[in-house]
């Protein structure tokens, strides 16, 4: 997981930096690094919260934004499903996008195997890497000039940490069709461009499931 360590410093360093200058000020920010833990979700919905938006639009984009760890936590549970709730519940707060990418590396085979939870254990470093960095963007908020351009890194960090996640063609194609959809609809208020981008991408992956399935079938059949 250290490897992911710089990249997702600097994404923590502009996120703290990010909702204390969005006027949550310094003690909701450290409230909501804490029990957020969502970085995506976070630097989403902090626009939202700065422009006076709407509460169901903030819900609404870090909910779409988080959608996909229902996806990862079906995938968890093959490996965690044993585990008892209170475990699980705790190391469903660790886990991330990253831990899942590394972990399915480690233990390609998709079973339960002994020495798994220790090796996800493990992983839940990352938290205290993001913690770290968000606190210290936090409290020297006011200390960073905005010329300095930490907003255009922590961009340049999340495409560095995206890029670790299309591992195959579906989740390729769904990035091109997120991005483009985003693109399209830049003009939106609310940055509800967001939300089009998402369900675009989620659109498109489910196309290319369903056409897999199809092809699968007919391969079965012949």
């Amino acid at each position: 997981m250290l490897a992911f360590g710089p990249g997702l410093a600097a994404w923590g360093l502009v996120t703290g930096v990010a909702m204390t200058q969005s006027g949550l000020g310094v003690g909701l920010s450290l409230l909501m690094t804490f029990t957020a833990y969502a970085g995506s979700a976070q630097l989403a919905s902090l626009p939202l919260i700065a422009s006076g938006a709407p509460i169901w639009v903030i819900w609404a984009s870090a909910f779409c934004v988080n959608l996909r760890f229902v996806i990862f936590s079906s995938q968890w549970r093959v490996h965690l499903g044993h585990v008892p709730r209170g475990r699980r519940v705790l190391l469903g707060y660790l886990l991330a996008d990253l831990n899942l990418l590394v972990f399915q590396k480690a233990w390609p085979s998709g079973v339960r195997e002994d020495g798994q939870v220790p090796y996800i254990l493990g992983g839940a470093t990352i938290w205290a890497a993001w913690q770290v960095s968000s606190v210290i963007g936090i409290l020297a908020a006011s200390l960073v000039p905005t010329h300095w351009g930490l907003g255009f890194a922590g961009t340049l960090s999340m495409f560095g940490l995206a890029y670790g996640l299309l591992t195959d063609r579906k989740t390729k194609v769904a990035a091109v069709v997120a991005a483009s959809a985003a693109i399209a609809a830049y003009a939106l208020p609310l940055k509800l461009n967001i939300l089009v981008a998402i369900a675009a991408a989620v659109a498109a992956g489910e196309l290319m499931e369903h056409g897999q399935r199809a092809a699968r079938r007919l391969r079965g059949a012949g």
